[in-house]
């Protein structure tokens, strides 16, 4: 029995516009979000600050993480240093209370502040889902550019509002140097 392969057409990312200057790519950003897309990237060679708010990336979860793990490296630290004075470990030392809480501050202080840089950090790659060993974006040649002096706006194909014809057109209309597509 012959097997017969069949050529399988590339799945598709999105598409994305390179732009010349950062004004083009923040318009073309903020035209997007009002025209309903959501699922979309900007890639600059340099920090846009207008950037995150034409993108509507105003919030972020990063100082709540931070909050909970100083919260819980607090209550920790001091948890601990109970339960060995106290309970598991009991040495009356100079007649002092065994819950003799202002020794108990240095180190809740510490571990407050460690366990909550480690949330900062590793909360910090989760949501920004690193490492990412590998995007798809870095499959258009151009690409390289992002990092000299072009400007990239990258509409996903997972973004509702996506359809490839008419989201070619949309990004054709602020002129850009070129829209190409992403292949995943």
């Amino acid at each position: 029995m012959a097997h017969i392969a069949v050529p399988h057409e590339p799945r598709l990312y999105g598409l994305m516009a390179e732009f010349d200057n950062p004004d083009t790519l923040v318009a073309a950003s903020r035209r997007a979000r009002v025209e309903g897309y959501r699922n979309m990237d900007a890639y600059t060679p340099f920090p846009v600050e207008e950037l995150n708010d034409a993108l509507g990336l105003h919030s972020t979860k990063v100082p709540l993480l931070v909050l909970i793990g100083g919260i819980v490296g607090g209550l920790s630290g001091y948890g601990l240093q109970y339960w060995v004075a106290t309970i598991a470990y009991p040495l009356n030392v100079g007649g002092r209370p065994l819950h003799s809480w202002p020794s108990f501050i240095p180190v809740t202080f510490e571990m407050t502040v460690l366990v909550a840089a480690l949330t900062a950090v590793f909360g910090m790659f989760a949501l920004n889902k690193l490492p990412m060993p590998y995007h798809p974006v870095f499959n258009v040649p151009r690409f390289a550019l992002a990092t000299r002096d072009r400007f990239f706006l990258c509409i996903e194909a997972a973004d509702p509002k996506f359809d490839r014809e008419s989201t070619r057109r949309f990004l054709e209309s602020f002129a850009p140097r070129e829209v190409t597509d992403v292949e995943a």
